[in-house]
Order: structure tokens, then sequence, then C-alpha cells
């Protein structure tokens, strides 16, 4: 009798956390809702755990596991807590990638505890005759897809942290057929998936399942590793759309349908997500993942030559400037976030409004090296939601606006993606800032971006270029602007 109140108890507290989890997911959509959607997944994933829990004392379960799960969840909150404390804006990205890589990961060691203990079991008669024939088979299959996912998931997830932390190369490594090599790895996992399937064994299963492993290994780190820096943004997105998945092919292993609830919802979010930025980016899905954007650097003499002179321009100039402009829209890039720029740039909006401007930020969809990157920043520096608007909401304003003040950012500004057929981001959607009476461009020096590629913007007769540091840079035109 209490077994089955327990049950009914779980159900419930499973669909009221799915429940939150949607709701959490629709609210990280804008920025005003993103703290609400925060707090509302964060109640789901506190009632899923309890409930999982909860659901042990149905199953007899000794007092020592409660032990081992209080152990594990107060380790893992503390070093939680350690680890978002500590860890800059700037490393979020990575932050995310690694996160991404314990789901896979984990994925991986419950297909492998579920296979031996399902075949454990398959060894009771009365088990065998009651989970055999096509419900054995399909628990195999789960199986055998779910460590395939968690390991590419896993493996794919570090290379992204090292390529975005810089301990690995952000240049795509290509090697000569990979697209054949990965094809017939591909088959060989299924041929392994039939062998794995029709094993008599727990060893003969065993095997198969390490030679898949190894190949899922292969399979994700040539993948991550044949896509460029460029792509970056992109790869963090479909990691966690993986991780979705290898999260719910973990739920299909354990019988856990909360699991599964949340691993398809974050599958699919991951998923629309990652052909968003694809679409701000004018690329396909496939395009990123097959790799290689980014490999050679155009050449100078390849498309239109690049006409006009680079003159630079300093602090006090700059500060006039913005004095004598009514509208200003500034453009945040990956180099802001280096800088930790934000703070004072959100001092120089102030003190702009009290003046009487205009002021906007202007954000491109693959700004960074995260989605929503640049607008995790601004909020970080209390930047006001309202004057945050997305590229299409600036660019048809842009020839009206007296200064635009590029920070940081590059590939995102470049009119070669509209201008130069030849250029490998021709055809990416970029924030037209040349359009403006004047434009300041921030950065360290005249290096080009991930992409590889020249900027003519930076040639261009309205542009001036402001060296040095973007914190520095700004706190100087605030002390101007007193």
């Amino acid at each position: 009798m209490l077994t089955g109140q327990i049950e009914i108890i779980q159900a419930s507290a499973y669909l009221f956390a799915s429940i939150l989890f949607i709701l959490s997911l629709g609210g990280l959509s804008s920025q005003e809702s993103a703290k609400r959607g925060v707090l509302y997944g964060m109640a789901g994933m506190f009632i899923a755990i309890a409930s999982t829990i909860l659901g042990l004392l149905g199953k007899g379960v000794g007092a020592d596991a409660y032990t081992y799960i209080g152990v594990s969840i107060a380790v893992a909150s503390v070093v939680g807590i350690i680890v978002a404390r500590k860890v800059e804006m700037t490393g979020m990205p990575q932050l995310v990638a690694i996160l991404h890589s314990f789901v896979g990961l984990a994925a991986v060691l419950v297909g492998y505890g579920s296979y031996m203990d399902h075949m454990e079991k398959m060894l009771d008669t009365n088990f065998a005759l009651s989970h055999g024939g096509a419900e054995h088979i399909i628990h195999l299959v789960e199986v055998f897809i779910g460590v395939f996912i968690g390991m590419i998931t896993f493996i794919g997830s570090i290379i992204a942290w090292g390529k975005l932390d810089g301990k690995i190369r952000s240049k795509p490594l290509i090697l000569p057929a990979r697209h054949a090599i990965n094809g017939l790895m591909l088959s060989a996992c299924f041929v392994l998936g039939y062998l794995f399937c029709m094993a008599g064994t727990v060893d003969d299963g065993m095997l198969y399942l390490y030679i898949m492993t190894a190949v899922a290994t292969y399979i994700g780190f040539m993948m991550v590793m044949a896509i460029g820096g460029a792509d970056m943004p992109v790869v963090v997105s479909m990691l966690n759309s993986y991780s979705g998945w290898a999260a719910a092919a973990a739920g299909f292993m354990l019988g856990n349908d909360l699991l599964i609830v949340t691993g398809a919802l974050v599958g699919s979010s991951g998923a629309i997500l990652s052909i968003i930025m694809c679409d701000a980016m004018n690329r396909s899905f496939i395009s990123v993942i097959s790799g290689g954007f980014g490999d050679t650097p155009v050449a100078s003499g390849d498309g239109p030559a690049i006409e006009g002179e680079v003159t630079a321009t300093n602090h006090t100039e700059t500060a006039e400037l913005l004095k004598s402009a009514n509208s200003i829209v500034i453009v945040p890039g990956y180099g802001m976030a280096v800088a930790k720029a934000q703070y004072p740039i959100h001092d120089m909006v102030q003190k702009l409004q009290k003046q009487g401007k205009k002021v906007c930020f202007a954000i491109h969809p693959v700004a960074g090296r995260l989605p929503g990157h640049m607008n995790v920043l601004l909020a970080e520096a209390n930047v006001s939601y309202d004057i945050v608007l997305e590229m299409d909401e600036v660019n048809d304003d842009l020839p009206e606006t007296d200064v635009v003040m590029v920070i940081g950012a590059n590939d995102i500004v470049n009119p070669g993606a509209l201008e130069n057929p030849s250029s490998p981001i021709y055809g990416m959607p970029v924030i037209e800032a040349w359009n403006a009476k004047q434009v300041i461009v921030m950065k360290r020096s005249m290096a080009v971006g991930y992409a590889g590629v020249q900027n003519p913007l930076f040639f261009k007769d309205n542009t001036d270029m402001l060296y040095g540091d973007a914190k520095d840079s700004v706190d100087k035109i605030n002390a101007e602007l007193m």
C-alpha cells in the first residue's frame, strides 16, 4: 500500500517538476524574465531530486544508500558553489562546455551499469521470461545509443573547453578524407550495435560496448577538432543539445520519465538554438558540424582590394565626438569580455544619458563565444535591458546614427560579409556599423578576427581606430566626459 502511494506522489512530483522546467525555458527566452526562469529551474531540480530519493523508499533500499546519496549531493553542492563563485564571466563558455561533458560521462556510466545489471537479472529465469524478446532488445538498443551519444558529448565537450580556454588551437584540424573516415566509423557502430544486441554473454556484450566507446571517442574528438574558433558559439549550443539527448537516453535506460522529459527539453532547445545561430551566420548546421571553417585565411589578393587608410584617434577626441553626438550605438564583442570593460561602459552610458544622448547596444547573435554572452555581461554590469537591442532592431536606424562604438568586435561588423563574395563569411548577417556617420573601433591591434580575414571597416573614411585595452580606454573617455 505504501509503495503504491509513494509511486503516485513521485509521479505527481515528476509532472510538477516537468512543468517547472518548461516554465524555466520560457523564462530564459528574454532578459526581463531570465531570473524568474532560473528560479523555476532550481525549484524543478530540487523537486526532481527529492522525489527520486523518496522513490527509493518503495524499493527497499538500505540506509547506506541514503548516506552515499547525501554525501554525493553535499560534495557536489560545495564544488558547484565554489566554481560558480570563482569563475569569471569571460570563463562562462568554458564552464558551460565542461559541464556538458559531465552529462555525457554520466550517460556512459549509466549505460555500462544498466547493461551489467540487466544482464545479471536475465540470469533469473522469471525475470528473463517477463523481460525477454523485444523488451530485452529495446533495452540493449537504449544502452548502446545512450553510451554512443554520451561518449561523443563527453569527448566533444572536453575539446570545446580546450579550444575556448586556449589550451587547444582554435583552427580546425582537417584530416584527408575525414568525411569518409567518419562515415566508415559510423557504419562500424551499426555493425557493433547488431553484434551487441545478439551477444550471448556479458563479456561478449561488454567487448562490443568497449569497442563502440572507442569509436565514439574518435568521432567526438575529430568532430569538434575539425570545427574552427569562429563556429564555437554554435558548437556550445550543439553540445548542449547532445547532452540533452544523452540525458534522455539515460532516462530510457533507467525507466525515469522525468529524465526523459528533461533531456528532450534540453536536446530540442539546444538544437533550435543551434539552428538560430547558424541562420545568424547564414550557414547550414551540416556545414558547421562538418568543420573546416577558418582553416585558411583569405589571402589579401582575393576579392576586391581594400581601399582607404587606417586612421587612429585618441581618448580626448573620442570623448569630444560623443559630447557632440545625439545618438550613439555600442557594438560589444569578445574583446569587451576579455578586458572586463562592461562596468566602465555602464558608467559611460549613464553619463551620456544624463547629457540627453540616445544610447543603445547592438547585439549580434554570435558575438562572444557563447549564445547570449554579451547580454549576460551587460546584465552583470546592470545595463538596462530596454537599451540592449538585437541586430535586426538596430541596422535600419544606423544611417541616422551619429556614432557607433565597436568595442572588441571584428567579424560581426565586417562589410566583406555583404560585399565580398570570396570572403568565407560572405552572406553572414552583420551589424552594418559603417552606415553610421562616424565609427570608433576600440581594439588592441589590427589583428584579424576568428574568421581570419581583414576587416574593410577599419579602412573606411568614417572610421577611426582607438587602440588599447578597452577598459582602460573607456575609463579615460569617462574622465573626459566629466
